[in-house]
């Protein structure tokens, strides 16, 4: 994609592979995520050292049992989780404070509409399997902390210990990665060109509002 010249790319995401992180439990929210006095920032820039924090750290800032505390997590970029995580409020800061701690793909029973949808955003594939598969993953990534699982966006498939299992990825989030159209604000700017052009044909639509040439 090009505007004026100026290249724009947009990775596709079709396949992620890392080792697991287990986060269990139902309805974890975005505040638990991200706690809100740590979403007064410029950009995101820092903010994985604060994902969890309120779960993983006492009012002293000594360590409680979390884990992204654990020193067999800390290279972990799949993170695994139950059902309806990311529910609350629609903060984008929650999936950039795991994405910044090194998060690439999550594997849930469900997520919550916005936060998967923010996490689209980001290009992190947020993909389902029931909670007997989940249940059988999150033990694996206990006993295997340092196994490999692979997430096949396109194939709909999350491999590990030798095992391939089925899973879900939302048709138009699977179609957005894999054809790297998931970047919207890369996009805007990749037909900036295109839309000054059709600005200016427009009557209606004043000099001052047309958008300058970059």
């Amino acid at each position: 994609m090009t505007d004026d010249g100026d290249d724009v790319e947009i990775p596709e995401v079709d396949y992620v592979s890392g080792s697991g992180v287990p986060i269990r439990g139902n309805d974890i929210d975005t505040d638990q995520i991200i706690p809100a006095r740590f979403m007064k920032v410029v950009t995101f820039d820092g903010l994985g050292e604060f994902a969890f924090f309120d779960v993983r750290f006492d009012e002293d800032d000594n360590q409680k049992d979390h884990p992204f505390n654990e020193d067999r997590y800390q290279d972990s970029s799949v993170l695994v989780v139950n059902s309806n995580f990311g529910c609350g409020s629609s903060r984008e800061h929650a999936p950039q404070s795991l994405m910044r701690w090194g998060i690439d793909a999550i594997i849930g029973e469900s997520f919550a509409e916005i936060f998967a949808g923010n996490c689209l955003a980001l290009g992190i594939p947020t993909v389902t399997a029931d909670s007997e598969t989940i249940q059988d993953l999150q033990d694996w990534v206990d006993d295997n902390p340092d196994g490999k699982i692979d997430v096949d966006v396109e194939a709909e498939t999350v491999t590990y210990g030798g095992m391939t299992v089925d899973v879900t990825v939302d048709d138009a989030q699977r179609k957005a990665l894999v054809d790297g159209v998931w970047d919207t604000t890369a996009l805007m700017k990749s037909n900036a060109g295109a839309v000054r052009e059709k600005a200016e044909e427009l009557p209606y639509v004043a000099d001052a509002a047309i958008p300058d040439a970059e």
